[in-house]
């Protein structure tokens, strides 16, 4: 191999590392996607953090990235649309009771179901390989741990918020928007005891000391959208 050819090598190495260390930290690629941050230290710190020692290789790498993350993209345009028309709602007073994945959970929470539906209850019912996960009022909470058994029970979870992000229908068929949201409630220190979606409907579950923050974040969103689509 040619020397030209092993410095092109090693650049090309250098700016996918560059790129996937930006990409690893969302924080950081938000500010570069913005312009709101130093090249010179942003280049020292991603040098420290992966080990190599060409500060302006990095630095170089960094502001490409940057102008190709100030382009919004029209995947990231539609997500925004999906947005903009989107809107919020907020049920306090909520629990999660997470119970053993058993055919008798099941059957005892079907004839739950249906007493539920006939009372208009709202209950959230995920199923996975080891574990059925219930969100409801905490009012039903006693009466889901009876139903279930309390022999069954795994884990139960009060002082919870669900917060709902209601969207247009295009939302089924546009990827992202999900991500989009998680990574904005994640990058603020929110922790998200549960997501569930439901057709047009993008639930969060958070603790209610995350409430106002998790409300207020996912309402900049929205804005955001709005701002940037009235802009387009």
């Amino acid at each position: 191999m040619s020397s030209n050819m092993s410095k092109s090598v090693i650049k090309e190495s250098l700016a996918e590392k560059t790129r996937m260390y930006i990409d690893a930290h969302p924080s950081i690629k938000d500010c570069v996607a913005k312009g709101l941050i130093n090249y010179s230290s942003l280049a020292r710190m991603i040098m420290k953090d992966i080990g190599v020692d060409n500060e302006e290789a990095v630095m170089i790498a960094c502001r490409r990235y940057a102008s190709k993350l100030s382009v919004t993209t029209d995947h990231e345009l539609s997500i925004l649309r999906i947005l903009k028309d989107s809107r919020l709602e907020m049920r306090t007073k909520t629990c999660i009771v997470t119970a053993k994945n058993d055919w008798s959970v099941l059957h005892k929470m079907d004839n739950l179901f249906k007493d539920l539906w006939n009372e208009n209850s709202i209950m959230q019912c995920v199923q996975s390989a080891s574990a059925v996960t219930i969100i409801a009022d905490t009012l039903l909470k006693e009466r889901i741990i009876d139903t279930v058994g309390r022999f069954n029970l795994i884990k139960v979870r009060e002082n919870l918020v669900e917060i709902a992000v209601k969207s247009p229908e295009k939302i089924v068929d546009t990827s992202g928007v999900i991500a989009y949201l998680i990574t904005n409630l994640s990058d603020a220190g929110i922790n998200i005891e549960e997501t569930v979606s439901c057709h047009t409907d993008t639930i969060f579950i958070v603790g209610e000391s995350d409430m106002i923050n998790a409300y207020s974040v996912l309402t900049k969103c929205i804005q955001s959208a709005e701002e940037t689509i009235r802009g387009e």
